[in-house]
């Protein structure tokens, strides 16, 4: 106190004891005159504490000096790019992917997804033992996990591990965390059985994945028996689990999500299954279940997700379908379900995916009400035995993007009220009944944004539209696929392919097409490869966009004159199949600047001349055939040629070498033979005009190759017919 008054020094709010013991009155914050000095240079020395503990923490707390070792030695064998900053000059709590807790003493989390982390998991990483979270997500991980590593760690809440290339059994151990929420192990190569033991203390789990593994044995029901209360998203797809699904999900009170798929597993749905109320997602495809689909499915209405597809599930549809009103996808294809439509389907007006092909489904489409499925984007009922006109009450769906009604007995032709599907990108109704090919183009032209079309073995008969029929030709200016293989249409090819700026794929074959065809393929401007796909009514409905491997099928076609040089411009093509023409005179020596070719086949042609020794230099060529022709000289040696079959070469007496076991003789000791005269253009061009079966597609990968050149290649080759 001076002259009576006492002096407030708030920086301190305690008196240190050895104050009071020189002199310094006991009252908190209070101090009298003759201590006034010795309080004004304490405050000099708080204040300066105060200020580095503020600017500079890691000089007062450092980390706990073992946790800081582990990770160390963690560090110390596995690389990084770039280099963590982890190191014995810096704390520990300021090093990257690390937390501390709050006093900054102990490590609390790693975190380090996608750090480019590669090498083993050190055992000193269960060291850490006061870890809650732990994520080494998307690395390059690999060998086993440490012994003992889950039960060492007994404060994780959180682990991932996902997406790297850890290998081998579970860590062995008799307990674990029972804070852990959540362990993520997903699209690695773990394997063996989930014993008993595994996550046995883990109360609190929420979350469990080991998808994307090689796990065996019976599916582990006691991770979520043990977590039924808190347990919510369970994923054990891609594994080798086998026998049936364990009972025990009906009683986990809050599971939103049960996934399976892609396993062994065999027997039917469990029965308490219905009894899991707040489930969202059930799927378990490509696996052996069998049996009807339980009726008791239809009372689980939160359902969103059904994904039941590719097992050998019978009997019908659930009549009560309608139930599920929160459905969104319903994806039962591949299966051998029978029966009609339900009618209560029509009340689940959520529905936006809905797959059912490929069963033994029936009943006439026309009279089925699609309309209040307004939200419904993807149908697909190809491969059943619907019959019928194509459905009029589809035209409400207008969020519809895909269809496919292929493989059934749909007859008469698309009525042009389809134009209201503006959304509309892929239409595919192959191997039905239906005709009248000019009307059903008309009525495709008013959907403009179809990106394919296929609707091969339909029309039998019937003439290709020609240019006065196709007025409108701005509803196919996105169009990229054009599939009417096997129509057996007549005419010829139309010009109007020409004006299709965007066209990447297109299958006229199997049809009877006519007309002349000069004596190249007219490939000079061309860096489009041409495609044929025997069956491309079988494309996978929904792989985004339409991409092949650059290749050429022109094999078993009655194509003749000799092989354009051209093809050498291909720098992309995969494969080179012209097998079962009329093609005549010598290889390219070009085809050998294809660099990338995987397969050549130019078996059963009239093809004469040396195989050229620059094919030595196609070192990705797997297949190759050159059999029955009319070559001589040696077979070429090296590279991949040295381990083609002799059947590659069959049919051809006058090649020679070792692998067709015929020796090669010099010019002096063999007189030169004849040479064949090869036939004129004008001797094939009178075999084709009285009608030429033929097919191309021509197509590309996205981004390879460029329009106008097809449609430069269109017209010239059109200009024929």
């Amino acid at each position: 106190m001076i002259d009576g008054i006492y002096l407030m020094v708030p920086m301190v709010e305690k008196v240190p004891a050895h104050w009071q013991t020189s002199g310094v009155k006991a009252r908190p914050g209070h101090f009298s005159h003759r201590d006034l000095s010795k309080m004004m240079e304490m405050n000099v020395v708080l204040t300066i504490v105060s200020l580095t503990l503020g600017c500079f923490p890691s000089a007062i707390y450092a980390c706990d000096e073992a946790d800081a070792d582990s990770l160390l030695s963690f560090a110390s064998i596995v690389s990084s790019s770039p280099s963590l900053n982890w190191s014995n000059s810096i704390d520990c709590c300021l090093w990257e992917g690390i937390t501390c807790n709050s006093d900054l003493t102990r490590v609390t989390r790693l975190w380090l997804p996608s750090r480019g982390l590669r090498g083993p998991v050190a055992p000193s990483l269960a060291n850490v033992n006061h870890l809650t979270h732990l994520n080494l997500y998307r690395n390059s991980l690999f060998g086993s996990l440490p012994p003992g590593f889950f039960s060492s760690l007994n404060n994780l809440q959180i682990i991932d591990f996902s997406h790297n290339d850890l290998s081998g059994k579970l860590p062995s151990s008799s307990s674990s965390s029972s804070r852990l929420e959540d362990v993520n192990l997903s699209s690695n190569r773990m394997g063996g059985d989930i014993p008993s033991w595994f996550l046995k203390g883990a109360w609190n789990l929420s979350s469990f994945d080991v998808s994307s593994n090689q796990f065996t044995g019976v599916m582990p029901s006691h991770i979520w028996i043990n977590s039924s209360r808190s347990i919510q998203f369970l994923d054990f797809s891609m594994n080798y689990f086998s026998g049936e699904i364990p009972r025990g999900l009906g009683s986990c009170l809050n599971l939103k999500v049960f996934r399976a798929g892609s396993n062994s597993l065999k027997g039917s749905l469990p029965h308490d299954l219905h009894k899991s109320a707040s489930i969202e997602e059930l799927s378990v495809p490509q696996n052996q279940l069998s049996g009807p689909i339980d009726e008791a499915i239809a009372n689980v209405t939160n359902l969103r997700i059904i994904e039941l597809s590719s097992n050998g599930f019978t009997g019908p549809i659930l009549a009560e379908t309608g139930k599920l009103y929160n459905l969104q996808q319903l994806l039962l294809q591949n299966n051998r379900l029978n029966g009609s439509l339900p009618s209560s389907l029509m009340d689940c007006t959520n529905l936006m995916l809905l797959n059912l092909r490929s069963n033994s489904l029936l009943g006439d489409l026309s009279t089925f009400n699609f309309s209040k499925l307004v939200q419904l984007r993807v149908l697909d009922l190809g491969y059943n035995d619907f019959s019928g006109n194509f459905p009029q009450s589809l035209f409400s769906c207008k969020s519809l993007t895909a269809v496919r009604l292929s493989a059934n007995r749909i007859a008469g032709h698309i009525p042009p009220e389809i134009s209201h599907l503006q959304s509309l990108s892929f239409m595919a109704i192959s191997r039905s009944n239906l005709s009248n090919i000019a009307a059903t183009f008309t009525s495709l032209m008013g959907c403009r944004n179809l990106t394919a079309i296929i609707l091969s073995h339909n029309f039998i008969g019937e003439s290709m539209p020609e240019v006065e029929m196709t007025v409108n030709l701005r509803g196919f200016q996105n169009l990229e696929l054009l599939a009417l293989v096997g129509c057996q249409l007549q005419g010829r090819v139309p010009a109007w392919l020409a004006t299709l700026r965007n066209l990447r794929v297109l299958d006229l074959s199997q049809n009877r097409l006519t007309g002349e065809m000069g004596n190249s393929l007219g490939l000079s401007p061309l860096v489009l490869p041409i495609f044929v796909v025997p069956d491309i009514s079988r494309m996978r409905l929904f792989n985004g966009r339409f991409v092949l491997p650059p290749a050429i099928y022109l094999d078993s076609n009655g194509l003749s004159g000799s092989i354009p040089v051209e093809i050498g411009q291909l720098k992309s093509l995969h494969v080179l199949s012209l097998s079962r023409n009329h093609f005549y005179g010598s290889i390219p020596d070009e085809i050998a600047q294809v660099t990338i070719l995987e397969r050549l086949d130019l078996s059963s042609n009239s093809l004469t001349g040396k195989i050229p020794a620059s094919l030595v230099g196609l070192h990705f060529l797997s297949s190759f055939s050159i059999a029955f022709n009319d070559l001589d000289g040696e077979i070429p040696s090296g590279g991949q040629f040295d381990t083609f079959p002799s059947a590659s070469f069959e049919g051809n007496p006058k090649l020679c070498g070792s692998i067709v076991q015929r020796p090669c003789f010099t010019q002096e000791e063999n007189d030169a033979p004849e040479p064949k005269h090869a036939p004129e253009p004008e001797d094939t061009i009178v075999g084709l005009a009285a009608g030429l079966s033929f097919g191309f597609i021509v197509g590309s990968t996205c981004g390879f190759f460029y329009m106008d050149d097809f449609r430069r290649f269109i017209a010239r080759f059109t200009k024929f017919f």
